[in-house]
């Protein structure tokens, strides 16, 4: 259900502005979106687990919150990154 640290690693590698960089919105973005990709896919078999339902929501929250920051302070990172995650259509 988690992300597994080489999937991490490999998020990271993937969206990192630098080298070391692993806390950029970008990065965290990724990360937070692949784990709302799995949790998705685990409410397709548990529908009745809302415990983990609102661990859902909350992630979907902080995402939404980290690409209004990233918008506002850079829009083509924030197109890029969109573009990139396949997040809007």
């Amino acid at each position: 259900m988690s992300v597994t640290a080489v999937e991490k690693q490999e998020i990271i590698a993937d969206n990192a502005r630098d080298p070391k960089d692993t806390g950029s919105p970008e990065v965290q973005v990724a990360i937070l979106t692949q784990r709302i990709r799995n949790l998705t896919e685990h409410f397709k078999g548990h529908h009745k687990d809302n415990h983990s339902r609102r661990g859902l929501l909350m992630m979907v929250n902080k995402r939404r919150t980290l690409l209004a920051y990233l918008k506002k302070k850079d829009v083509e990172r924030y197109n890029a990154l969109i573009q990139k995650l396949g997040l809007r259509k």
